[in-house]
């Protein structure tokens, strides 16, 4: 890899697992990487599962200080009304030149600062295909962070997608598009799915054909992401599919799309109001 630091992840969840399995599956030394669970039980099992050096705060109660303190990249990854209480916890053990990542959303980077002043902080915004090395991950660095520092962490995240610069104050718009974005292509799916059973097909059948429709466009999309344009190229006027899209034109389906984007930013800003509360 073109960086072999030490890399902590603290708290192992949907997000940070993500990460961290993606980072795995990209060929970082395991010897390089540790993580914390909250629980004994979880721990025991994600270290059967990779082979880490897996510490629970259940059974040591230094496990985060103690990961932090060895780590060049430390990723935080517990629930968002955590995030400062845990900045808290390793903010005397973090070794010179360390590197913060949050994962979590809603927490703002002046919400970290109160807890580590003098820190390199970055935050990140990923999505769940990150475990699959497909994913995006968003990067946005406070005042501390150089270019050397926010380099190692993209070396580390780009494990688990593509990663993606942008502002602090873009990152709710950011969630609306590729964050909470997955669980849109399962809904429509789900959806796709449904109506082929209504229809008639068996309902397997009708899931694995969904799944292997979105999973087929999905990758065409990564040979080109004009969207607009794969569309168009398999519309003929007045053919079958013409006659869906045009439905759903005339059912006002971008404008449903669009209000329920605008519906996660708002979100996203609410946590950040109540977090920072």
């Amino acid at each position: 890899m073109t960086d072999s630091k030490n890399i902590a992840f603290l708290g192992t969840g949907n997000m940070n697992g993500a990460i961290l399995r993606g980072v795995l599956s990209a060929g970082f030394p395991s010897e390089s990487i540790r993580a914390t669970t909250n629980s004994a039980a979880s721990a025991q099992a994600l270290a059967e599962e990779t082979g880490l050096d897996v510490q629970a705060a259940e059974t040591n109660t230094a496990a985060n200080a103690e990961a932090a303190a060895w780590a060049d990249v430390v990723v935080l990854g517990v629930k968002p009304k955590g995030i400062v209480d845990l900045c808290r916890e390793i903010a005397p053990t973090l070794k010179p030149g360390a590197v913060v990542v949050s994962v979590a959303a809603g927490v703002t980077l002046a919400m970290m600062e109160q807890a580590l002043p003098e820190a390199a902080l970055v935050r990140c915004m990923p999505n769940t295909p990150s475990r699959l090395q497909m994913g995006v991950l968003s990067v946005s660095p406070n005042a501390r962070v150089r270019e050397a520092q926010l380099a190692r962490v993209a070396s580390v995240l780009g494990a688990a997608g593509e990663v993606v610069r942008i502002p602090e104050e873009q990152i709710n718009a950011l969630i609306a598009v590729s964050g909470s974005g997955p669980a849109y292509a399962f809904y429509l799916a789900e959806a796709m799915a449904a109506t082929g059973a209504t229809l008639g097909l068996d309902a397997d059948l009708s899931r694995r054909l969904a799944a292997l429709t979105l999973r087929g466009a999905g990758a065409m999309l990564g040979e080109n992401d004009d969207a607009a344009a794969l569309r168009k190229a398999v519309t003929s006027p007045n053919g079958t599919t013409d006659k869906a899209i045009t439905t759903f034109d005339e059912l006002g389906m971008r404008e449903i799309i669009a209000r329920g984007q605008e519906a996660c930013a708002a979100r996203a800003s609410e946590i950040e109001q109540e977090l920072g509360g």
